[in-house]
């Protein structure tokens, strides 16, 4: 049995899923963007508290392209938020070749300041 087929009579195309053949969209299936960390949490944050937000994106087969357009959103802002942080903190390279704990503490702190701040202002809004 073929995956997909189009109807001649009325131009519907069927993608058979399982044992039937169900209305597939008029566009040819498009792979479905991976979700990172931050799409992973804002889409349960999503189930837990905007269940309408959610119905709807999902119903409407927005909800992948959604979480994988505000993952790559929120890893561009936690990068340029670390690197701003790190600059005016005065972490640099000269930092680590001298004390390499302090330069892993400083850094730690840096990015879990960032994790926040990209959660507070993009995931859990």
């Amino acid at each position: 049995m073929e995956k997909y087929i189009t109807d001649e009579r009325t131009g519907l195309k069927y993608e058979l899923v399982g044992d039937y053949y169900l209305i597939a969209g008029d566009d040819e299936p498009e792979e479905d963007q991976p979700i990172g960390t931050w799409g992973q949490r804002h889409l349960r944050y999503l189930k837990e508290h905007h269940r309408v937000r959610y119905a709807n994106l999902l119903t409407i087969g927005k909800l992948n392209d959604y979480l994988a357009d505000l993952n790559e959103q929120a890893e561009e802002l936690f990068l340029r938020l670390v690197k701003q942080m790190a600059e005016a903190e005065g972490v640099t390279e000269a930092l680590k070749a001298e004390n390499q704990m302090l330069w892993v503490q400083k850094m730690n702190n840096l990015r879990n300041a960032a994790m926040e701040i990209v959660s507070n202002e993009l995931i859990y809004r």
